[in-house]
């Protein structure tokens, strides 16, 4: 089993850090004490989030988790191509610094592994015949 946690873009961090901080400052400076304790709460989520990103390579399949609600599975052999993305889509990444990963016949997912490279090396070696396309090199 090998295991790779999420990158997390620092802009992205700061940028949280700063939307929620002024909130709560606002929020506490006029005591609005529900409002408050959604927007920790939200905090929580988002703080548990962050720590539970994870992509897990086990038994011929990637295992994909991000925070309580998603989970998906991904068959190696199905896996066609992993490329480097910036797209800003919605997804289990987060960084904008991501992998596409092509898999059954037009499904997609965006990933941000910290290790990109040895995230590639650990689906290669499972499955020789994926499309890696990356700025450093493009092979098969």
């Amino acid at each position: 089993m090998e295991k790779f946690k999420s990158k997390i873009d620092l802009w992205f961090i700061l940028f949280l850090v700063l939307i929620f901080g002024a909130m709560l400052v606002r929020l506490v400076y006029d005591q609005l004490w529900m409002g408050f304790a959604f927007i920790l709460l939200t905090v929580v989520f988002i703080v548990y989030m962050f720590s539970n990103t994870l992509y897990t390579i086990e038994n011929e399949k990637l295992f994909i988790k991000c925070g309580l609600f998603f989970n998906v599975c991904i068959e190696i052999q199905k896996i066609k191509r992993v490329s480097e993305s910036y797209n800003i889509i919605s997804s289990p990444a987060l960084s904008f610094d991501r992998l596409e990963i092509l898999y059954n016949k037009f499904d997609t997912i965006l990933i941000s592994p910290k290790d990109k490279m040895r995230f590639i090396e650990a689906i290669q070696k499972r499955n020789p015949e994926v499309e890696i396309k990356i700025k450093e090199k493009s092979y098969k």
